[in-house]
């Protein structure tokens, strides 16, 4: 069965301002801020979201990498959120809470126009739980 892409990118650099704005005194001071900022800058470019119509998949790494994979229909909510610093900038992120045992929580962080990428997910999690036939029961 073949897998039609949603979506693919990776974050914003914006995401990590706060860190870089750290790293300038530490450059000025002992050099190794700038040594922290291109490391950084690196892991979040290699950071990598593959969304299809079945999965999500993460890549990320630097020189080893890791490859984790959350079928659509384990996905239980969505959350988009705009942080005021990302607000400024256009950015938002979104939060899945899923049944995957070893990603429970995936956060997309540093999205622009998040909120279209959000509906986009929830109509393909909602089309792959019925798809698979997945009924969520919460018991109390």
């Amino acid at each position: 069965m073949n897998e039609e892409n949603i979506w693919k990118g990776s974050p914003s650099q914006w995401i990590n301002f706060g860190f870089y704005l750290l790293c300038i005194p530490l450059t000025l001071v002992f050099g190794l801020g700038l040594l922290l900022a291109i490391w950084k800058y690196f892991d979040t470019h290699l950071h990598k979201f593959e969304i299809t119509d079945q999965r999500i998949l993460e890549h990320k790494g630097i020189f080893s990498k890791t490859t984790d994979e959350i079928e659509l229909y384990r996905v239980k909510d969505l959350r988009h959120e705009q942080p005021f610093f990302l607000r400024l900038v256009g950015l938002s992120n979104i939060v899945l809470d899923t049944t995957d045992r070893s990603n429970p929580v995936l956060q997309i962080k540093g999205l622009a126009q998040g909120h279209l990428l959000k509906e986009q997910l929830r109509g393909a999690v909602d089309q792959r739980r019925d798809i698979k036939g997945v009924k969520e029961v919460d018991f109390k």
